[in-house]
């Protein structure tokens, strides 16, 4: 009997121990169980992602992309043109855990502060001279004012930027180890809600009275999509 119990004893000790070791996280999409899988943008079903299309159904254009090539003729309040390569924009990226930006800035434009809840970001300038810089758990904030060949990586789901500090335009890719890394506005997050963040949270959280929210919130409202 005696020598059953340390045999348990032993047993359970060692299931504990496992149970404090670090599980594997992931911080990218799965990985794909077939060659591909074209996403079906028009099916009713609801998955994490999009059903595949028929294979018998795509062919070598469902692979190809020719967007990236066109310059920025519509830029936003903030001197930014945005051209999105997610899964929306390139459906054969379904699976594939991978998407793209390009992103070109005017002189003093700026991709304010925001977050991608669901990829990392490796960005890479190609024209101009772009500050980038995310800030960490720990409130650092690192930087780099990047060049053309210069990259610079942002952990997933951390606060991060990009502006413009030189005399012309300035390009630059970001990629990302999702399909659909998502995106989150500091901004219309906090201020365009839907509901709103009731104003005693704002006051209290910003430590300023009901003046200076009104304020923020009228001037915000150029970032939203």
């Amino acid at each position: 009997m005696a020598s059953y119990n340390i045999i348990h004893l032993v047993v359970c000790l060692t299931f504990l121990s496992l149970l404090q070791l670090p599980m594997p996280s992931h911080c990218a999409d799965p990985g794909p169980l077939q060659d591909f899988c074209v996403a079906d943008l028009s099916s009713p079903l609801l998955v994490n992602g999009f059903p595949c299309r028929k294979p018998e159904t795509v062919t070598s254009n469902d692979f190809f992309f020719d967007g990236l090539q066109k310059r920025g003729r519509v830029f936003n309040p903030l001197n930014v043109n945005l051209t999105e390569v997610d899964v929306f924009a390139f459906p054969a990226l379904n699976t594939l855990g991978v998407s793209m930006n390009r992103v070109e800035f005017l002189p003093e434009g700026e991709n304010p502060p925001h977050t991608h809840p669901r990829a990392s970001e490796l960005s890479l300038v190609t024209e101009g001279k772009l500050f980038v810089g995310w800030v960490s758990t720990q409130y650092i904030l690192y930087w780099k004012v990047l060049t053309a060949g210069e990259v610079f990586v942002i952990p997933p789901g951390l606060v991060h930027f990009q502006r413009n500090v030189g005399e012309g335009n300035a390009v630059f890719y970001a990629f990302f180890n999702s399909q659909n890394p998502g995106i989150s506005k500091i901004a219309p997050t906090l201020f365009y809600s839907t509901p709103l963040i009731p104003d005693q949270v704002l006051t209290t959280a910003f430590n300023v009275n009901q003046t200076i929210i009104d304020l923020i919130k009228s001037g915000a409202s150029v970032l939203l999509p």
